[in-house]
């Protein structure tokens, strides 16, 4: 499973990187979330796993934490 979610990682920031390689700046980049978040749909829908998706104030609640809190 590990191996499968790492292979997936590599796939879709190379794809990233051919679509929008030429505007970027030389840096380390994070892999953009979007990307992050359709790996894990993919690999839970492969494992006939479904997930609930949060609600507008879930979303507002998690987003207003700080580190440490």
């Amino acid at each position: 499973m590990v191996m499968d979610m790492s292979f997936a990682n590599q796939a879709l920031a190379t794809e990233y990187l051919v679509k929008k390689g030429r505007s970027l700046i030389e840096k380390v980049y994070k892999l953009p979330e979007e990307i992050d978040l359709e790996i894990a749909r993919l690999k839970l829908k492969s494992m006939d796993i479904s997930i609930d998706k949060l609600t507008p104030e879930q979303e507002r609640y998690i987003s207003s934490w700080q580190f440490g809190t």
